[in-house]
């Protein structure tokens, strides 16, 4: 008898194909939100769970559901599972890290260029109609060419955003919990490692690539935008909650900085009405690995977790591997 497995979210096909060769199969193909009582129940009597950023996996899941060996994300972050009850319950727990690396990246750029070039604003203006003329300081903004780039968070997907910083002679500040290698350094446009305040200070573009935790909550806030230049812009391709929304809205407001790029925001989907009644920000509803590729490598990645894991090996991005171990 195959493992039976819940597939929380709707998904490609032929990933779904793919995975009823291993598994007896429920899918949620109609895409509903469930909430964290909902997939409690989806989960009764299955062996692995193929879940998303938007599933709470709680730790009341984990109890009411102890035949459940896997839980496996289809997303670099797992901020949407308790991952000390999935350990204590035995239960593995994985990601997608890597396969959107590049994708994250270039998109990172294109909210980078749109926000610093007023791209969105100057487009809205134009759709209402009142381009009746050309003038000297219609919709300039800071140059990107030249200038300093900040990146706080220089993991992967900070690293390949400094690489590609690289064409427009970019000067690289960043921040991180541990300092990259030298040869790691020079990759990244020979970036240098700073204290946040001097990033701050001195970036006239910081971008946010750090992963969501308690310790990360509101890494930028309203003492944090006080440290940023006026003509600085401020990019989120992290996660909600790294960054007080209200705190931002506050600052963009006042003109505290130039503008922003927001792909995250905190209780996302449900985000801060008040961003809509502004001009300086660009608005994108969590896209940053949204070309097909590579979602289509994700779901992938998401299903050789749960093949593995289903099939007494260990997965190949295991999140807690104390659980093996405890095996």
């Amino acid at each position: 008898m195959k493992p039976k497995i819940f597939v929380a979210r709707a998904v490609f096909p032929e990933v779904l194909e793919r995975l009823s060769q291993h598994f007896d199969v429920e899918s949620n193909q109609d895409d509903r939100i469930f909430t964290a009582d909902e997939l409690l129940v989806k989960a009764k009597g299955k062996d692995g769970l193929f879940a998303t950023p938007s599933e709470p996996v709680t730790a009341a899941l984990f109890a009411a559901n102890p035949q459940l060996k896997a839980v496996c994300n289809m997303a670099v972050g797992y901020n949407n599972i308790d991952l000390a009850a999935a350990t204590k319950a035995g239960v593995m727990a994985t990601n997608t890290p890597d396969v959107l690396n590049e994708t994250t990246a270039d998109f990172g750029w294109a909210l980078l260029m749109a926000t610093a070039r007023r791209v969105t604003e100057s487009e809205h203006w134009l759709r209402a109609g009142h381009w009746k003329k050309w003038s000297y300081d219609s919709f300039v903004g800071p140059d990107v060419h030249g200038s300093t780039l900040g990146i706080i968070g220089m993991g992967r997907i900070g690293q390949a955003i400094a690489r590609r910083s690289m064409g427009f002679d970019m000067n690289v500040l960043y921040y991180n919990r541990s300092r990259l290698s030298p040869e790691l350094e020079v990759r990244a446009n020979n970036a240098r490692h700073v204290g946040k305040e001097e990033l701050l200070r001195t970036a006239d573009h910081v971008i946010l690539v750090l992963p969501y935790s308690a310790a990360s909550h509101h890494t930028i806030g309203a003492a944090e935008l006080a440290l940023m230049k006026p003509q600085a812009t401020l990019i989120n391709l992290a996660r909600g909650g790294i960054v007080d929304d209200a705190a931002l809205i506050a600052t963009l407001r006042a003109g505290g900085i130039a503008a922003a790029g927001l792909d995250v925001f905190e209780n996302e989907p449900a985000f801060n009405p008040d961003f809509l009644g502004l001009s300086n920000v660009v608005l994108t509803p969590h896209i940053a690995s949204a070309s097909t590729p590579t979602r289509l490598a994700m779901a992938n990645c998401a299903a050789d977790n749960l093949i593995a894991a289903l099939s007494g090996n260990t997965p190949p991005n295991l999140l807690n591997p104390d659980v093996k171990a405890a095996a």
